[in-house]
């Protein structure tokens, strides 16, 4: 039997032709102008509601404003794709400011509609949301009015809006244009970043080290322009909160995020208790390297000779095997995805610098982008994006406006599909060297969440603390970086990253603050989700899907409390998760200490 051939290179022509020339492209987005305008007029039109009567209207409005939504989602995402598979293509970046100015025109309208909403009375309130049309949107319309009441009038909140495509959103897509095009010279080749950081997890030390000084060299070249388009995104951002009388900068990221600060401070509290297994992994992997302390270019590196190179055909069947081996929901949808062109996987130049998955929620596809260099790591990206295609999946069945779920159980389904993959992988071999190498890349994992996105937090804390006095100089960032990195990995390491704030894009994501946390919290609470898929067995994907559908309209403490029966907010909770990874790591101390 022929196996099947999964393309590499991902297929957007069946969106818009032609790439950012689409005529097609060019219809829709003329199209989105006259659905807006009809918006804004209603918009400016809507009056507090006085009682039930309104119901009509306000369902008719929330169904406009969905449309809206998904037809900018749908250019959005396109145009982002356009971009990350080819950074030096000029007409898609003039494109993407379109979009942002599209986009920024629907958030004033919808600013108005919320607004109005703010000033209904409880009672009429609560009565327009037991009408059949509006009960189905409750956490939503409550969420808004919420969000409504802690800002600005509606003039100030639209003239912030209008400022946001030229502000800090064009400073965000300023990052992403200078990192797209840096090139990293090593040896004769002149790789994109992307590329070069593959190299770091290279099992020759010395490509390791020549990789690491490169991109140092590459970021030091950078660092007063990216040091500038720190400042002023976040400049920006703390401008705004200053007008809306925010004091506390997590303000943001913890409302989108739908957690409280409890549970926040109650997964760092349990992760800062529990570093010990992972200090200790730190500690042999250096005597396993010959060294008394690790350096930064060793933390990627394999300890195992067990690296052979895993072509992206078998990484897809094996992924594939063991998506089945879950559920046949999981699986029949990630063969859909791999045999219909959904991702993007080829190793070239001109790439964007990561991975990622985006839903172009018209057409109800995903496409999925990442650079595959054959290993294991790689396989775990493919099945993490994955993870995240098959949650929008997961909520075809539920009404656009109900589908906003946020960044921290947006990890949730990323993260347990990648554990599916490493837990199969570490199962089926029967070589010590193997299964060495494999708890190790498992490991690392857990090591990014507690250390790596730790020292992330610390640094995202203090640095928007200090930029509330000034602008903070790059050579300042990089004490700032070294001071968290220092403090998440316990002190274990003899050379740190510190330009990490520079190279790590997450810091200039214009949506929110704060991308550092939500990963950690999704890897956590994957992982009691995970204990609980193998305590349950055959069966259990249906609950899953329930709970994926769930995301977008309920608190992560009610979603847990709903599905899982456990009180985020306590420690107990998150130490739970803790010791399924410690595991990992004692299992990986004791191999390699034979």
């Amino acid at each position: 039997m022929t196996k099947v051939k999964y393309p590499e290179v991902w297929d957007l022509d069946v969106f818009f032709p032609g790439g950012s020339d689409s005529p097609q492209l060019r219809e829709h987005l003329n199209l989105i102008a006259p659905q807006l305008t009809s918006f804004e007029e209603k918009a400016q039109q809507f009056k507090v509601p006085e009682s039930v009567a309104a119901a009509g209207e306000i369902a008719e409005l929330l169904e406009e404003i969905t449309k809206i939504r998904t037809d900018i989602g749908q250019a959005r995402s396109f145009i982002g794709c356009l971009l990350a598979q080819n950074t030096t293509d000029k007409k898609a970046s003039v494109l993407q400011a379109e979009v942002s100015g599209i986009q920024a025109q629907l958030t004033t309208a919808m600013q108005k509609v919320q607004k109005t909403l703010t000033n209904t009375e409880d009672s009429v309130w609560q009565s327009l949301l037991e009408m059949e049309s509006l009960h189905p949107f409750t956490f939503v319309l409550n969420e808004w009015r919420e969000q409504a009441k802690q800002k600005l009038s509606e003039e100030e909140e639209s003239l912030i809006t209008a400022l946001t495509a030229d502000g800090y959103e064009a400073w965000g897509n300023l990052y992403n244009s200078v990192v797209g095009e840096m090139k990293i010279h090593i040896g004769d080749k002149a790789l994109s970043v992307g590329q070069a950081n593959n190299l770091k997890s290279n099992s020759d030390e010395n490509i390791r080290k020549e990789a690491y000084q490169a991109l140092e060299k590459a970021w030091t070249e950078k660092e007063d322009l990216l040091a500038k388009i720190l400042n002023h995104l976040a400049g920006f951002r703390l401008n705004v909160y200053k007008k809306r009388g925010w004091n506390d900068v997590l303000q943001e990221p913890l409302a989108y995020n739908r957690m409280k600060q409890e549970t926040l401070d109650a997964m760092w509290g349990a992760i800062s208790k529990h570093k010990q297994p992972f200090v200790d992994y730190l500690k042999q992997k250096a005597t396993l390297l010959g060294k008394e302390k690790l350096e930064w270019h060793d933390l990627q590196a394999p300890v195992s000779s067990s690296t052979q190179k895993l072509e992206y055909q078998d990484a897809a069947e094996f992924i594939l095997k063991h998506f089945g081996q879950f559920g046949p929901e999981l699986e029949s949808f990630s063969r859909k995805a791999f045999e219909e062109g959904w991702i993007e996987a080829e190793d070239r130049p001109n790439k964007r610098v990561g991975g990622f998955c985006t839903g172009l929620p018209k057409s109800e596809q995903s496409r999925i982008f990442m650079t595959y260099s054959g290993t294991i790591g790689n396989m775990a990206t493919l099945a993490h994006e994955l993870g995240h295609a098959f949650h929008s999946h997961a909520m075809k069945s539920v009404h656009g406006l109900n589908r906003q779920y946020a960044m921290n159980v947006a990890e949730t389904a990323s993260t347990f599909a990648e554990m599916i993959v490493f837990d199969a992988a570490v199962k089926e071999t029967t070589s010590d060297a193997e299964k060495i190498y494999l708890l190790e890349e498992k490991v690392k994992r857990s090591m990014m969440f507690y250390m790596n996105i730790h020292a992330r937090f610390l640094f995202e804390t203090r640095f928007y603390e200090e930029r509330k006095n000034g602008i903070v100089s790059a050579s300042r960032l990089n004490e700032l970086m070294h001071e968290a990195q220092k403090e998440a990995y316990v002190g274990v390491l003899d050379e740190f990253d510190p330009h990490a704030w520079a190279s790590t894009l997450h810091f200039y994501i214009t949506y929110v603050p704060f991308y550092n946390f939500p990963y950690t919290f999704g890897y956590l609470f994957s992982l009691s989700i995970y204990a609980k898929a193998l305590e349950e067995g055959e069966g259990f994907e249906e609950k899953y899907m329930a709970m994926l559908r769930d995301t977008a309209v309920m608190s992560a403490e009610d979603l847990a409390m709903k599905h899982l029966g456990e009180d985020i907010t306590q420690e107990a909770f998150w130490e739970k998760g803790i010791a399924l990874s410690v595991k990992d790591a004692e299992e990986f101390l004791t191999l390699t200490s034979k």
